[in-house]
């Protein structure tokens, strides 16, 4: 295996809850209102330190997205996933931008998120948005 490299943030940032790795910075927050299978999760401009998994097509709740699951490039943990493409109009503004799911991560602060049970059961994953 070759030499691993690593971007390093500062000011704030959200890390891999497993191994603390840099994933994204609290400034490159788009919104915070997103929902996975897991509960809450936040869409980003930019996110460091992840590989990309194999692009699929997935059927949420605001309709066709070509997507990516996104992986720790430390531990190999999935921390959620990259749009690559919105079928519909008025969700292209997700293109490019990657979703970090919360209970995958520590906060600015060093917190961590756990996943709640009634979100669980709630929401199957997906990407609806707080209304």
């Amino acid at each position: 295996m070759g030499r691993l490299f690593q971007v390093t943030l500062e000011g704030k940032f959200y890390t891999c809850k497993h191994c603390k790795t840099h994933l994204a910075l609290s400034d490159d927050i788009v919104s915070k209102a997103f929902h996975c299978k897991h509960g809450k999760a936040y869409l980003f401009n930019k996110v460091v330190n992840v590989t990309v998994g194999v692009k699929e097509d997935r059927l949420m709740m605001t309709g066709l997205h070509t997507v990516a699951d996104i992986f720790c490039v430390k531990c190999g943990s999935i921390v959620g996933w990259t749009y690559e493409t919105a079928h519909e109009k008025n969700q292209k503004y997700k293109e490019g931008k990657s979703v970090l799911e919360r209970c995958k991560l520590s906060g600015p602060d060093g917190s961590s998120y756990w996943v709640s049970h009634e979100v669980h059961a709630h929401f199957g994953g997906s990407d609806q948005e707080d209304v």
